[in-house]
């Protein structure tokens, strides 16, 4: 039942019946649904800023998902970046050096990637630096492989075309070391063994029993053969030509002559302890336009890639030298 409202008139001291006309009741209506839209509004727009819906969720481990991924990609591409800078290292330092090639610019190698703003399609969202970041990574890496694949193009090109020049660069170790266990001293500052001081030392030292073979590490010709007490003992010097030459010290036997040509892998005479010596070893040098330069970069014709980097290693190695 319709509850009825009345309302008090003071011109005629009665309570009288309040009679709502259509217009009346429609403004009353219309005011009740006004106002709670208002507050549907209000509640809804609240619940849509603190309350996720099942899609936002979703969506919100998915974007979680993606920068977990996005993360692990650049620490893949941080390893990837690294061995790039190992390849280009070796390119430069050691093939390209070796092959009297002139090195890759540092501007070549680290030249940008054209387009102007190329990522403009992936900015304005909530991730859009890390995302372009890892693809600005991404490109440059790329330039740097093409660059260094047109470099490897060149050095096979350089290789076959210098196959002679190949054949007479010191590439081998002097000795029989399979297990690279003999490989005691290497190229630079070293404790000497007599002096107690240290020394520069020019070569690089293979501790190895007397009477052990030594051999010719590229073609040449022997152009010299010194029998000495002192120094460098009972040694030889071998001319590969290319401006290379190679020395051997302290044997105990030579089995070459002033003049003789001799070929990679000759045996050339005997480890021994002759001149300023402390233990039976071979001392070698790899000298190069008159200036003596690091061995262990000339062992790659008889060594894997994990093998040479352990002789590196090795080399590098700050102990007593044996002369």
């Amino acid at each position: 039942m319709a509850k009825i409202k009345y309302k008090y008139n003071p011109n005629t001291l009665n309570y009288e019946k309040i009679q709502l006309t259509l217009l009346d009741k429609l403004k009353k209506g219309l005011t009740y649904i006004l106002v709670g839209l208002f507050f549907a509004t209000i509640i809804i727009a609240l619940a849509y800023t603190f309350i996720d819906s099942p899609k936002e969720l979703s969506l919100k481990r998915e974007l979680a998902q993606l920068k977990s991924q996005y993360e692990l990609l650049n620490k893949n591409l941080d390893q990837a970046e690294a061995l790039m800078a190992d390849m280009e290292v070796r390119d430069d330092n050691i093939y390209r050096q070796i092959l009297e090639s002139e090195p890759i610019p540092q501007s070549v190698r680290a030249a940008g990637v054209g387009g102007v703003n190329r990522y403009k399609h992936l900015e304005g969202y909530t991730n859009s630096e890390l995302v372009i970041n890892t693809q600005k990574r991404i490109d440059k890496l790329k330039k740097r492989l093409y660059v260094q694949s047109k470099s490897f193009d060149e050095v096979v090109e350089f290789a076959l075309s210098k196959e002679k020049m190949l054949a007479s660069i010191p590439a081998i170790q002097p000795v029989p070391n399979k297990n690279l266990k003999r490989a005691s001293s290497g190229f630079g500052y070293r404790m000497h063994p007599i002096y107690k001081v240290r020394k520069m030392h020019w070569g690089m030292d293979f501790s190895a029993p007397t009477g052990t073979e030594i051999f010719a590490t590229g073609d040449g010709k022997i152009a010299k053969v010194e029998k000495s007490r002192r120094g460098y003992g009972w040694h030889i010097i071998i001319e590969h030509g290319y401006g290379y030459e190679t020395l051997y010290a302290h044997m105990s036997r030579i089995d070459v002559r002033r003049g003789q040509k001799v070929s990679r892998g000759d045996v050339i005479g005997l480890v021994g302890n002759t001149g300023t010596s402390t233990a039976p070893h071979l001392h070698y040098e790899v000298i190069k336009d008159g200036k003596k330069i690091n061995p262990a970069n000339f062992y790659f014709n008889d060594l894997t890639p994990e093998e040479y980097d352990l002789m590196i290693e090795l080399s590098a190695t700050v102990n007593q030298s044996f002369d």
